[in-house]
């Protein structure tokens, strides 16, 4: 079963909105899927914030505090820059398993 099948099935059986549009965004021809640099996460978050990127996570800037990332994919120099920020950096499949209802999860595009 694909990606997007797991987080609509999930988004049904949990009736949430959040996993809806997360597969929504994550359902686009690959030249228009999301990518998102590490500056603008570290940006746009505070400490300790969880993340969601229906896309890839490039390595561009750095993370300066402790985040949960979660993405479709990550570049390798993103998920080193991540480790050492002492992050994590995890696929969403993790997500659907730790918290379907995306409580207190934000997603960036």
């Amino acid at each position: 079963m694909s990606l997007i099948q797991q987080i609509r099935k999930k988004a049904f059986e949990t009736n949430s909105d959040f996993l809806k549009d997360l597969a929504e965004k994550l359902n686009k021809p690959r030249r228009k899927r999301v990518e998102v640099n590490l500056v603008h996460i570290d940006r746009n978050t505070e400490k300790g914030e969880t993340v969601v990127v229906p896309g890839i996570v490039l390595g561009y800037g750095n993370i300066s505090k402790p985040l949960s990332i979660y993405a479709w994919k990550f570049s390798n120099n993103a998920e080193e820059k991540i480790a050492s920020s002492k992050g994590k950096a995890m696929p969403i499949e993790e997500l659907l398993e730790k918290n379907p209802k995306g409580t207190k999860v934000r997603i960036m595009c």
